[in-house]
C-alpha cells in the first residue's frame, strides 16, 4: 500500500494510514486488490476517520471484483468509478487461491496476446482518493513516480508541471494515462492488420491461418466491448460533474471547469480508441470479403480458359468418337466415287 499527501506543489509519501484529514490538499491511498481484501477493516476505519463515512458493501464488492466491466456509481458522499485498463505486458495474476495455475494462453497475433485488461477501482471523496489496482500494477507505480518528480518540481520546456488539485483531478489523470497506453498500440495493431490484408490478397500465396484470423476478429470485438463500457462510464461521470452545484469561490469554480474539460478530453480519447478498434474490425472484414472476391475472379478466369479449350477440342473429339466406333455401318465410312464405277473404301 502506498499513501501520498498532495498539498499544492508538495508530494509526501507515508507508510501509515493517517487518522485525520490533511489541513490542505488531499490524500491518495493506492493499494493492490489483495491488500484491500486483507486490510479492508483498517481501510474502512481510516475512511471513517478521514471522511466521516465508509464504503458501502456493494462498492467494496465492486472494488474486489477482478472481472467487473467499467462502470460508474455514486452516493451523496463519494463517487465510485471502475475502469478496465488497456495495456501491454504480461498478464497480471490476481492473488487468489486459483491463481497458482498457469493462465490460459491467448491465440492470435503477438500484439493481441500482449493486450491485457484488468479493472482499476476509484473511490473519490472530497479529500481522499482510494484506488484499488491489480497486484504489481505498472500504472500505479508509474504515476506515483511521475507525481514525485512533479513535486520536485520537474521543469519541461520552462514550465513546471501542475499537480492535481483534487482527488477527482488525480483520478482523471490516471484514467487518461491508461487510455493513452492503448492509443500507443495503434501503429502496431494497424501494421498487423495490414499484414493480414497483404496475405489475403496475394494471389501467389495460399492463406491457411483462418483460425488465427477468426481469433483476431474475436479479440477486436472484445476490445470494442471494453471500450464501449469505458465510454459509458466516463460519460456518466461527465454528466454527474455537470449536475454538481456551483462552487462557492471563483478559484473553486475554475478548478471545477478544468475538471469538466479534462473529463471531456479523456472521453474524446476513449472515442478515438473506439473509432480505431471499429476501423480495424472493418478492415479485417473487408480483407476477408476481398479475399473471396479475388478467389472468385481467379476461378472465373480459369473456367473461361477451360471453356475456350473445350470449344476447340470438343468437335474434334466428337468426330474421332464417331469414326472410331466399332460398327459396320457408320456414316461416311464407305464412299462411292465416279472413277470406274466402283466402290472404294475411303479409309
Amino acid at each position: 500500500m502506498r499513501i501520498f499527501t498532495l498539498n499544492g506543489a508538495q508530494v509526501v509519501e507515508t507508510t501509515v494510514l493517517p487518522s485525520a484529514p490533511p489541513a490542505a490538499g488531499f490524500l491518495w491511498i493506492a493499494c493492490a486488490r489483495s491488500e484491500f481484501k486483507a486490510q479492508q477493516l483498517q481501510i474502512q476505519a481510516a475512511l471513517q476517520q478521514l471522511c466521516g463515512m465508509q464504503l458501502v458493501d456493494l462498492h467494496v464488492s465492486d472494488l474486489l471484483n477482478a472481472q467487473l466491466p467499467s462502470h460508474y456509481d455514486y452516493t451523496s458522499q463519494y463517487d465510485v468509478l471502475v475502469f478496465r485498463r488497456l495495456a501491454t505486458g504480461p498478464a497480471e495474476i490476481e492473488a487468489t487461491p486459483s491463481a497458482s495455475t498457469a493462465p490460459a494462453k491467448t491465440s492470435g497475433p503477438p500484439v493481441l496476446r500482449r493486450v491485457n485488461t484488468s479493472p482499476v477501482g476509484f473511490a473519490v471523496f472530497d479529500q481522499v482518493l482510494l484506488t484499488v489496482h491489480p497486484d504489481d500494477c505498472a500504472v500505479r507505480d508509474a504515476f506515483a513516480a511521475k507525481l514525485q518528480q512533479a513535486g520536485a518540481p520537474e521543469i519541461r520546456n520552462g514550465v513546471a508541471l501542475r499537480l492535481p488539485v483534487s482527488p477527482a483531478d488525480l483520478m482523471l489523470r490516471m484514467v487518461n494515462q491508461m487510455v493513452d497506453g492503448y492509443l500507443d498500440l495503434r501503429r502496431e495493431l494497424t501494421r498487423q492488420i495490414d499484414h493480414w490484408q497483404t496475405e489475403l490478397l496475394n494471389p501467389r500465396t495460399r492463406f491457411h491461418n483462418w483460425s488465427t484470423l477468426l481469433d483476431v476478429r474475436l479479440s477486436l470485438h472484445g476490445l470494442d466491448e471494453i471500450c464501449e463500457d469505458q465510454r459509458a462510464a466516463l460519460q456518466d461521470w461527465t454528466d454527474a460533474i455537470e449536475s454538481w452545484p456551483a462552487a462557492a469561490t471563483p478559484a473553486a469554480q475554475r478548478d471545477r471547469d478544468l475538471l469538466a474539460v479534462r473529463s471531456r478530453d479523456v472521453l474524446e480519447h476513449i472515442e478515438r480508441v473506439v473509432h480505431h478498434v471499429t476501423r480495424l474490425e472493418q478492415s479485417a472484414e473487408t480483407a476477408v470479403q476481398m479475399h473471396f472476391s479475388a478467389q472468385g475472379n481467379r476461378t472465373n478466369d480459369i473456367m473461361r480458359t477451360l471453356t475456350a479449350l473445350t470449344a476447340i477440342f470438343l468437335p474434334l473429339n466428337l468426330i474421332a468418337g464417331i469414326f472410331g466406333m466399332n460398327f459396320e455401318f457408320v456414316p461416311f465410312l464407305h464412299n462411292r466415287r465416279a472413277s470406274g464405277g466402283r466402290w472404294r473404301r475411303c479409309c
